[in-house]
């Protein structure tokens, strides 16, 4: 309706030959006696044609001649307020029906092809709170993306090679030594988490001391695989099902870094500095040179990181987008450039940094070390509060913002829980629609005239417009939004209006409305990946 309002303006505008090429702002009133939209668009052109604004907004309304209009108003200073036919409302109700799951989708995409690389934790632990903020945000933005009509390809990075893994080798070794009566203490920058100790314990248990003698690369492939197999089945549990699992040894083998380095070298943008490689990535946009090979001959990690996006620019990707977590904000300059310098459009590559989180309990937050192994994982956070609040507090805030997460407030059945009042709405429907008769198509609704029921009607219309702002601009908390104001619209109606009543006709016709925004939650809510419950 908006955008059907700024073309009526444009078209005005046009044939009165009046020239205005930025955005007009189209408005929702604080107050209903100010009309269902407003724009200020007089007050704009006042410096253009030097004229009274309000003499400009007269001018304007009274060439606004359409029939969903059912009045076009003036008010000071040079407001246009529009009061709307809302027939369009009522005819929505049977297109939301008709599309049922497909309502809400649209095609702004024109199937451009997307990757969205997220999570990517190393396989030497268990999945934390930054992982589970990070693969709730990909997640939801590839199903927006994909509803909107983009080829996307959601792919998780396996760091399966370099230190780590090295690391992660001898602190399964030494965790295994000791159980097997030969004390040894875990390296320096080794892991010290719980899984290592239960992975130690289950080989002892499988093999006793017989696996004394193997080497390095026996627990490093052992403890890898076993660790990422537990990754994934948390985050199939976490509804996040990847596309694509890419190891970093095979892009060893694909773009084999010593060539990376050469073509760098090759185009002039590395040097030699007490015996390590450095590129020039001051010259591209960081703040300061880096190093690309150390002076022992060990590649940085930048540089297998420089190949993996190489291989992703291969694959023919119209845009690429990476979450990283906020400690990675000096190191997105330096890979762009990298890039840049090997000829390929770094423009492509968009990375969204997501911010810190709090977790809260009884009022205090929860001091968690990743070095110490005290965390709080992202199966213990679904084994407390359960995917669907996960998810949805994950989904209620911008990425680059920080956020506490409240446990109390997630596990809370109440109203104050915003995942609970958003369910308890989808519900509530389920409810109502089991215990109604059979519902029949209408043809005109002619008994839907009150303003709650609008209101509601007014939310179910805009989801559209919500999906398409959410995937252009890549923030899925613009769904959770838009949910919970659907939701608070429809509790408002509930408990106002009776929907089952001695009448046939407006029985029939609220039971169609109700189906409408049962439709529409559901489709919105799977967005952000929930799933509500019919009962509660």
């Amino acid at each position: 309706m908006k955008e059907k309002i700024r073309e009526i303006i444009r078209s005005v505008l046009e044939k009165n030959g009046i020239e205005y090429k930025n955005d007009i702002d189209i408005l929702k009133p604080a107050k209903k006696e100010n009309g269902d939209y407003s724009t200020n668009i007089a007050l704009k052109l006042t410096s253009i044609l030097k004229k009274d604004p309000m003499s400009i907004a007269k001018d304007i309304a009274t060439n606004i001649n359409d029939s969903i209009f059912l009045k076009v108003e003036i008010a000071k200073p040079g407001f246009i307020n529009f009061f709307v036919d809302k027939s369009y409302l009522l005819e929505n109700i049977n297109t939301v029906i008709k599309e049922d799951k497909n309502y809400g989708r649209n095609n702004i995409g024109k199937n451009k092809r997307y990757n969205i690389e997220f999570v990517s934790a190393n396989p030497t632990g268990i999945l934390h709170l930054g992982n589970a903020r990070g693969g709730a945000y990909g997640d939801s933005l590839a199903r927006i993306l994909r509803f909107s009509g983009y080829d996307v390809t959601e792919e998780y990075y396996i760091n399966d090679a370099g230190n780590q893994i090295n690391n992660l080798g001898l602190s399964i070794f030494a965790r295994y030594k000791t159980i097997c009566g030969i004390p040894t203490e875990i390296p320096e920058n080794g892991y010290h988490g719980n899984e290592i100790v239960i992975i130690a314990n289950d080989l002892f248990d499988k093999y006793g001391d017989t696996l004394l003698d193997k080497s390095l690369e026996y627990f490093k492939d052992l403890g890898t695989n076993i660790l990422l197999d537990k990754i994934k089945k948390v985050l199939a549990d976490y509804r996040i099902k990847y596309d694509v699992y890419t190891s970093e040894k095979s892009i060893y083998i694909k773009h084999p870094l010593n060539e990376v380095i050469d073509k760098l070298t090759k185009s002039g943008y590395t040097y030699k500095e007490d015996d390590a490689i450095w590129l020039k990535s001051s010259m591209l946009g960081d703040n300061k040179d880096h190093v690309l090979v150390k002076n022992d001959g060990n590649y940085t990690y930048l540089v297998p990181d420089i190949a993996y996006h190489i291989d992703k620019m291969h694959r023919g990707y119209d845009h690429l987008i990476d979450v990283f977590g906020t400690d990675h904000h000096g190191y997105v300059a330096r890979l762009k450039g990298a890039l840049k310098a090997l000829g390929y459009n770094d423009n492509i590559l968009d990375v969204k940094l997501l911010q810190l989180v709090k977790l809260i309990a009884n009022g205090e937050e929860i001091k968690m070390s990743k070095r110490t192994g005290k965390i709080v994982s992202l199966q213990e956070l679904i084994d407390i509060v359960g995917v669907n609040a996960a998810r949805y507090f994950f989904c209620m805030h911008s990425l680059d913002t920080q956020m506490d997460f409240d446990l109390d407030l997630a596990t809370k059945k109440s109203n104050e829980n915003p995942v609970y009042y958003v369910s308890y709405a989808y519900a509530r429907i389920c409810n109502v629609l089991k215990q109604a008769p059979k519902i029949n198509p209408v043809l005109n609704y002619t008994t839907i005239n009150n303003e709650d029921a609008y209101n509601v009607l007014e939310e179910v219309y805009k989801f559209k417009e919500v999906v398409e702002n959410a995937a252009v601009k890549e923030l899925p908390h613009l769904i959770t939004n838009y949910v919970y104001d659907l939701a608070e619209a429809f509790h408002t109606y509930y408990s106002k209006n009776r929907i089952i009543t001695d009448n046939e006709e407006i029985t029939n016709e609220n039971l169609n409305m109700i189906l409408a925004v049962k439709i529409t939650l559901a489709n919105a809510l799977n967005l952000i990946g929930v799933i509500p419950p019919e009962k509660m």
